[in-house]
């Protein structure tokens, strides 16, 4: 075989291939058009128009884009939103590392990993009725084992010193175990001889960990960061059954504001407008926590 039939060999192989390959992306490909790309173009036009449901929509330019950045709501809901995430994504990665780093130290059966996945397998609606029910000052449990203790019942999901505290800790309980287990993968999937040779070395428990263990499980904790910032961002399941966005706008996250504004004021053109802004800063953030974190690599 010559240069040239061998050059011509290996290019038919890989158009086979290529096209092999095509061929498993194509049902994946025409999924994200019909359900992620065509939504968001159409997300886009929606929002430089007046559309509110009910009338014929009149294109009116950057009309919403303007009086958005001029409203309050808008910015105190963006301003609870950033909290909500501050409070929730460093606390739930920190407890799932350490759930993650005690079982593979300690050893867990198959049960526990599946019991650990029972919160995050429930519906959000489902978990936030069971804690409105666990917090009520009246006649939920955790207020009823506080007066046992002698002290009057905690308004948990009623003060605005505490509704977003209380809804951080609701949506830690839900993913902490999921989380866990994803990082106890990446703990497994580290070779044992890496820790051993630390530890020949003179490296104590805490050093080898923090210089062996976290760099090499860079690439499983920026998944897991950017994924809890991304849906932190989202939230609006526990926020519209445990506080309704109250009290005082404590708990008013920018999926509640997008929800009331397009379906009870009926301002579906101002809502999408919202929704493009937060689509933009998600996709800034998600941007600089790949380049921070160097996503795709490990030590």
């Amino acid at each position: 075989m010559t240069t040239l039939d061998r050059k011509r060999f290996y290019r038919r192989a890989r158009a086979r291939d290529s096209f092999g390959a095509f061929l498993f992306i194509v049902p994946s490909l025409i999924g994200f058009i019909i359900f992620f790309l065509v939504p968001t173009i159409r997300g886009v036009s929606i929002s430089f128009t007046n559309w509110n449901l009910l009338n014929k929509s009149r294109f009116i330019r950057f009309e919403n884009y303007a009086n958005l950045f001029q409203d309050d709501q808008f910015w105190n809901s963006l301003w609870v939103t950033v909290q909500y995430v501050v409070e929730n994504v460093p606390v739930q990665v920190l407890m799932s590392l350490l759930i993650a780093v005690l079982m593979a130290k300690v050893g867990t059966s198959m049960a526990f990993r599946g019991v650990m996945l029972i919160p995050w397998l429930l519906p959000n609606v489902v978990v936030a009725l069971l804690w409105v029910w666990l917090l009520d000052p009246a006649f939920g449990f955790l207020n009823e084992l506080i007066k046992h203790l002698g002290h009057g019942p905690l308004p948990f999901l009623t003060s605005t010193a505490m509704a977003m505290p209380s809804v951080v800790g609701i949506n830690i309980w839900r993913h902490m175990g999921y989380i866990a287990l994803i990082i106890f993968a990446g703990i497994q999937s580290i070779p044992k001889e890496v820790d051993e040779a630390a530890l020949i070395d003179g490296a104590g428990p805490w050093r080898a960990f923090f210089h062996v263990t976290v760099p090499l499980l860079r690439p499983v904790l920026a998944f897991v960061i950017i994924t809890a910032v991304i849906g932190s961002f989202q939230i609006y399941d526990t926020v519209a059954i445990a506080t309704k966005g109250g009290p005082v706008q404590s708990t008013w996250v920018m999926n509640f504001m997008i929800y009331k504004t397009a379906f009870e004021s009926y301002q579906m053109g101002y809502a999408t407008a919202i929704t493009m802004v937060l689509f933009v800063i998600l996709i800034g953030i998600t941007y600089v926590q790949m380049r921070l974190m160097r996503a795709g690599e490990g030590d």
